[in-house]
């Protein structure tokens, strides 16, 4: 089961990754946990100073832009 975090305060861009993530991983068919973390400290606990954020099994993946769901399934895979 993968784990994805979207860190992000609420913005667009934070929603638009979140929708892309989302349908990466259901286009691959893997099982996933999808979580939008929108408290600061939380944010800053992984070193991100620039939103949104895509955070795959705790590891940092994107950080200050919003990929397309082709190259999410490139970091999902």
């Amino acid at each position: 089961m993968k784990k994805i975090k979207i860190l992000g305060t609420g913005c667009a861009k934070c929603t638009k990754l979140m929708e892309n993530a989302d349908k990466a991983a259901k286009k691959l068919g893997i099982e996933y946990e999808i979580e939008k973390v929108s408290d600061i400290n939380e944010i800053m606990s992984y070193g991100v100073m620039s939103t949104p954020a895509l955070v795959l099994d705790g590891t940092v993946k994107v950080v200050g832009k919003v990929p397309s769901p082709e190259d999410i399934e490139k970091i999902l895979a």
